[in-house]
């Protein structure tokens, strides 16, 4: 880079940055747009930010308002600020029913919902209003380009959620090990089966709900166990119906064994 470059870009760089704190301290509402606007255009969104903040009200209901809150709205998503974006496009939506950003916008805030969606293991409050927003998205654009991601992003948020649900109910054949109260987790995982049949853990959720028959019968009373026993042989015949060479056969196996060995006592 030439001396003279070096100069040049400094002096733009000084001069542009004069502009925004003049602008920042300014009353004047057409240079605090102006300078915005510039911020925006050269991906300075945290500084456009603070400029679009002073100015959003005073400027709602005028002419630039519609350019101004599309800018605001992508500012606040490009700076990963999710929740204010994602009410930002929404409102953006609300306001301008006709413009030419509004389907845009409309993806953008429903994908501003799927990027505050959490990891599966904590509260998925905000996974599931994703999923809502993208619907709403989808019956509201049958035809949009983005159809096919947006789709992409509700499968991936039905999965977690699908995690989360089967983690919670096979947590309940966890506590049994020390509660020694299989019941519950029977009920959870017969709950988790019938909510979603169709799962990628219907395997796993089969073979913990045979695991919790299985300790619930060898647990229990004499005047219970022989009834509970077949409970939980049916319970192993429903896993290996589903999957004859499911990854747990093995120990499967070994638990039938021990039931048969039980059973013979009831036999004799």
């Amino acid at each position: 880079m030439s001396k003279f470059l070096y100069v040049f870009l400094v002096a733009v760089l000084l001069t542009s940055c004069s502009q925004y704190q003049k602008a920042l301290k300014s009353e004047d509402l057409a240079m605090k747009y102006e300078v915005a606007t510039k911020m925006y255009d050269a991906g300075k969104y945290s500084k456009a930010i603070r400029l679009f903040e002073q100015i959003a009200a005073p400027n709602r209901g005028k002419p630039q308002a519609e350019k101004l809150f599309y800018m605001f709205a992508q500012s606040y998503y490009k700076t990963k600020q999710y929740y204010l974006s994602g009410y930002q496009f929404e409102s953006f939506v609300a306001g301008y029913p006709k413009s030419e950003k509004r389907e845009e916008a409309a993806f953008l805030g429903a994908k501003s919902f799927y990027q505050l969606s959490p990891v599966y293991s904590i509260d998925q409050t905000d996974t599931q209003k994703g999923i809502d927003k993208l619907q709403e998205y989808i019956n509201a654009y049958p035809d949009s380009p983005n159809m096919v991601e947006a789709n992409k992003m509700i499968t991936e948020l039905r999965q977690k959620l699908e995690k989360k649900a089967f983690e919670i109910a096979k947590q309940y054949n966890t506590i049994g090990e020390w509660s020694r109260d299989y019941n519950a987790a029977i009920k959870a995982l017969d709950n988790f089966i019938v909510d979603y049949p169709g799962t990628i853990y219907k395997e796993d959720a089969l073979f913990y709900k045979f695991d919790s028959t299985y300790k619930l019968a060898i647990n229990s009373i004499h005047s219970k166990m022989e009834d509970r026993l077949h409970t939980a042989k049916t319970a192993y015949s429903a896993l290996i119906r589903f999957k004859e060479d499911t990854k747990y056969k093995a120990k499967a196996d070994e638990m039938l064994a021990t039931i048969d060995k039980e059973l013979q006592q009831f036999s004799k």
